[in-house]
This record gives structure tokens, C-alpha cells and sequence, in this order.
């Protein structure tokens, strides 16, 4: 999909297209090929996926509807061809989908405007249709929805920076993980590997939940302020960063480790690796990290551990490569 928000009639064409693919797989006489080109159809663009879904939901509504019968003389029944039940069918689809999209977006249950993102190989910045702007670190991939109460950032994996366009009564809300991140207006720092997630403010306010199905708000952050959470945290840790905190230096292509604990700073390194990597055990995770390195070569950091730490590296029954300590030499009698 693209970055830049869909024209009138860009869109329309996709709901036509979810209309037809409705229709026909509903049909006795849809074939295996037409099947292969639905799901090509279906995996080219998140929002197909999107439209189809909608489609869906008015074909069931459609089946409520009263029967011919029910309301027509039986006499005046003719025989339905296979091209009037379709028929039909986009009618019903071409009166009930407006009638639907504009219910959906007045009870805030379909956004008007979608947009999918990913940053393989290079920092991105983009613009999502508020007006918020937002960097998006190496491997990242995040959605971004607007519905009537509240614009809604899905990030699916990666790190962000975003810096909010202010609208008090249109609140903006990060998913990450199983917790989430609501603002108006504001500068803020997403770090997601896993389910760890962290959230460092620069400037405004914002609210941390750690769980998405707990009520309420969550906690509130104050520029210069960290929160972490993780899978089952009740709720978030929150933490003062230093004038010279380096969580930011991605920005300019670098990871900034600061004589951290190896069971701290591989999470921060792993983000970066196709393959993750793992300590043996508790005492190898102690062993202390730091330095600067560009985050375009951290593949080349592994295997140069075992020269700069008391290290080796094995690997396990999943192929990942594992650091282990080295055994310390018994002292000299």
C-alpha cells in the first residue's frame, strides 16, 4: 500500500473489487483459480483484507433481510439465474455499504482513513494523515487508522518516534504489545522487541497501560520520563532517564550500550538480527556491554563478543547462537 492517502476513487475500486471477491466465493461455481487470485488479491494490500472483512459483515446482514418470498406473491415469482442472485447481492452491497461505512464511523467502530508502513533496511520518516510525524527505525512496521473518538497507531514490531499533531478532543493511542500509549499532543520514543515494550517522553504528557483489557488510563509520564512493561506486568515501571540518555541515537544510525548487563543489552542489539542471541545462563547474562555501534552492522557484533568479552559462543537445537562465559582458571597454588 502506499504512504500517502488513497484517492476517492483508489478506494472505491478496492471496495468494488471486495464486492466481487464477496460474490463470487460465495458462488457454487467459483473455481480453484479464482480461490488463487482472491488470496493474491487478499495478501497484496492490508487493506483489501480490511474492505473484504466490511464486505463480509453486510453479506450477513444481507441474509437477514426478509426472503422474496415472504413479501411477493408466489405467482409473481420468476426463476433466479445465477447473474440476478449477484445482481442482487451488489445491490444490496452498493445501498448497504455507505448506509454501514457512515453508521461504522459515527458509533467509531470503522476509521476513514488507513495507512500501513514497514522500514526494512534504512531509518524512515513519514507523515500519517493528522499530520503526525513519525520515524520509523530499521524493521519496523506499524498501522495507522483514524476513527471519529481517537487516531490509532497498531505498531506491529520495530521502534518509533513520533511527534504528535496536537487535537485534545481527537486523542492519539499506540498499541504495543499488549499495552498501549495515549496522547493529545506530544514527542515520544516506542521501543518494542518481543513483548518487552518501552516508552521514553520528550515532551508533553502521555498515559502508559501495560494491559490493553485493564480499566482505565494507566500512568502518567513527564518529559524526561521512562516506562517499561512486558508480558503480564500489571502495571508499567517508570523511571527518570538522564540529560544524556542515548535511546534516541538510532535516529542518527547508532546503538549507544552503556556498560550494560549482557541480559539487558542484547534485547536492544537482537532488534536488529535476523537471528537472535542468547546468553547460557545467569552469570553470562551478567557480564557487562558498552560501546557505540552503527545499527547497520550489528550482524558483524556477534561475532566479534567473544574477542572483547570473557566469551564463546556455541549454538543451540534452534540454530541460535548462544554466549557462553568462559570457565574462570582455578587459582595457583
Amino acid at each position: 500500500m502506499t504512504d500517502t492517502p488513497l484517492s476517492q476513487a483508489q478506494y472505491d475500486a478496492i471496495t468494488d473489487a471486495a464486492a466481487h471477491w464477496c460474490m463470487r466465493l460465495h458462488a457454487t461455481d467459483c473455481t480453484a483459480e479464482e480461490r488463487q487470485a482472491f488470496k493474491q488479491w487478499l495478501d497484496a494490500d492490508p487493506l483489501h483484507a480490511f474492505e473484504y472483512e466490511a464486505m463480509l459483515e453486510i453479506w450477513d446482514v444481507a441474509g437477514d433481510l426478509p426472503r422474496p418470498e415472504a413479501v411477493m406473491p408466489v405467482a409473481r415469482l420468476q426463476p433466479t439465474t445465477p447473474w440476478r442472485t449477484f445482481g442482487i447481492a451488489a445491490a444490496v452491497c452498493a445501498l448497504a455499504l455507505p448506509l454501514a461505512a457512515f453508521s461504522g464511523w459515527s458509533l467509531g467502530w470503522v476509521p476513514n482513513s488507513y495507512q500501513h508502513f514497514e522500514a526494512s533496511n534504512t531509518v524512515r520518516q513519514v507523515t500519517l494523515s493528522d499530520g503526525t510525524q513519525v520515524e520509523l527505525n530499521l524493521g519496523t512496521e506499524l498501522t495507522y487508522s483514524n476513527y471519529k473518538d481517537q487516531r490509532r497507531v497498531s505498531l506491529e514490531k520495530g521502534e518509533a518516534f513520533f511527534k504528535v499533531s496536537h487535537d485534545a478532543n481527537h486523542p492519539f493511542i499506540v498499541r504495543a504489545a499488549e499495552g498501549r500509549i495515549r496522547v493529545t499532543g506530544t514527542q515520544f520514543n516506542v521501543w518494542m522487541y518481543e513483548d518487552q515494550v518501552r516508552v521514553n517522553l520528550i515532551e508533553g504528557s502521555v498515559l502508559v497501560s501495560s494491559n490493553n483489557d485493564l480499566p482505565g488510563d494507566g500512568l502518567r509520564l513527564e518529559p524526561s520520563m521512562q516506562a517499561r512493561y512486558k508480558h503480564g506486568d500489571f502495571t508499567p515501571q517508570i523511571s527518570q532517564t538522564y540529560a544524556n540518555d542515548s535511546s534516541l541515537a538510532w535516529r542518527h544510525g547508532k546503538l549507544v550500550l552503556d556498560n550494560l548487563a549482557l541480559s539487558e543489552a542484547l534485547p536492544l542489539i537482537n532488534r536488529y538480527l535476523n537471528t537472535p542471541v542468547m546468553v547460557a545462563d545467569s552469570s553470562t547474562g551478567s557480564i557487562r556491554l558498552g560501546g557505540i555501534y552503527n545499527i547497520k552492522e550489528l550482524n558483524s557484533l556477534v561475532a566479534t563478543l567473544p574477542k572483547v568479552l570473557p566469551v564463546y559462543l556455541t549454538r543451540n537445537k534452534d540454530g541460535n547462537p548462544v554466549l557462553n562465559s568462559m570457565p574462570q582458571q582455578p587459582p595457583k597454588s
